[in-house]
């Protein structure tokens, strides 16, 4: 990663050079590159630092988190002399965030807490649970196609295909390269080791499969109930609920849930399955990308266009701040791509990409439907792709929501 490539580095280094006041945590899913933005802003620190990792072969216990801030003690942290303590992966050590509070609240002036994890419903757990006004989060999602483009000269073609993973982004042009990395070094850890090694899971082989049905359905509707009849001993939907609702925590395939208005409604709704970047979708899918990518979706412009629409919906996923909801929107025949709720307002997006022959009824009904909606058109026809997919929806929707 080039000096400070990503935002989330400025964001990080400005506040380890104010005073110590919260935990500043990094989260994010994993090879987007946290510990290489933790370590390069820990540079500016010099000797000043220490970075630690709870990744190893054997989990520690709590006596490890102890362990590592007496070493950052020997320096003697002071207002004059501030020192940055960074441990990764800390979600893996057993009453972690108990440890971290009692530390914390007794720590010196001038030491600077940085805490990093990638599997968010452990860390959301034990930070609402014991931490609880005593941090401040730095997301840090996949790569957007800006990011992409700006480090390794993406265009939006390959955006499309590749998404958002920094690592693999020199191994696109050897497809079955690239498709290993994102097999081996991405989904395989996620699922083994973020799931299925901190959470209690009664069918692996089903959460497996979980996964790949959400990334071969994503950006398309699918009901329980359907799930069960593409899945074998699937249980009951209550499962493949709960299952679905661990792998959006670590942030690879997600249920968007439909905008009703009502939140009952909304949440008992079929979600509309998502992956959090293209990758997931592709590596798993898409048995031809070079002769796919090489014609831009010439050769089958049906999966090119669920490509363009599910890289929108990873788009949205990323760049979302915590003040919007993201939903979707149907009713009979007619459907709404994405819904983002805010406080000023809905502000409805259809994807086109050419390749239905779908109109804009869906969001001409849904205006008729409900009061404040702004819609939107990216694709053919309105907002060029490459030009939504180069600012945050979370932007779009302060410019176009008024």
């Amino acid at each position: 990663m080039k000096e400070f490539e990503r935002i989330q580095a400025k964001q990080l280094l400005s506040r380890l050079n104010e005073t110590p006041r919260f935990i500043q945590i990094v989260a994010g899913p994993r090879q987007v590159g946290k510990t290489t933005l933790v370590k390069q802003v820990l540079t500016h620190f010099s000797d000043r630092s220490l970075y630690v990792s709870a990744d190893l072969p054997v989990a520690p216990t709590a006596q490890w988190i102890e362990q590592q801030w007496q070493r950052a003690m020997l320096s003697k942290p002071s207002m004059d002399r501030p020192f940055v303590l960074a441990l990764d992966e800390v979600q893996k050590v057993d009453r972690w965030s108990d440890v971290v509070k009692s530390l914390w609240d007794q720590r010196p002036e001038g030491l600077h807490l940085v805490l990093l994890g990638s599997s968010q419903f452990l860390m959301q757990h034990g930070l609402s649970e014991s931490l609880a006004g005593r941090f401040e989060v730095i997301r840090l999602p996949h790569w957007s196609f800006d990011e992409m483009r700006s480090a390794f000269g993406f265009e939006l073609a390959d955006f499309i295909c590749f998404g958002g993973y920094p690592g693999p982004s020199s191994l696109i042009t050897d497809e079955e390269r690239w498709r290993n990395y994102i097999l081996d070094s991405v989904i395989e850890p996620t699922v083994s080791r973020d799931v299925l090694g901190l959470a209690r899971v009664d069918k692996p082989a089903l959460l497996r499969r979980v996964m790949q049905l959400g990334s071969a359905y994503s950006g398309q509707i699918l009901s329980y109930q359907k799930m069960l009849g593409q899945l074998q001993d699937a249980g009951n939907t209550v499962t493949l609920s709960h299952y679905l609702n661990l792998l959006s925590a670590t942030w690879m395939v997600t249920g968007i849930q439909k905008f009703a208005g009502d939140v009952a409604r909304t949440k008992g709704s079929s979600p509309k399955l998502q992956v959090f970047d293209a990758a997931l979708q592709v590596a798993q899918t898409v048995p031809d990308l070079k002769s796919l990518r090489a014609s831009e979706g010439g050769i089958d412009s049906e999966l090119w266009g669920r490509l363009v629409e599910s890289s929108v919906g990873t788009h949205i996923l990323n760049t979302t701040d915590n003040q919007h909801q993201v939903t979707y929107w149907r009713e009979r025949t007619v459907e709404v791509d994405f819904v983002i709720s805010g406080l000023s307002g809905l502000l409805a997006i259809e994807v086109k990409s050419g390749r239905r022959a779908r109109a804009l009824s869906g969001l001409t009904a849904f205006t008729n439907h409900f009061s404040q909606v702004t819609p939107c058109v990216v694709g053919t026809g309105g907002i060029p792709l490459d030009e939504f997919l180069g600012r945050p929806v979370s932007v779009w929707y302060s410019d176009l929501v008024k």
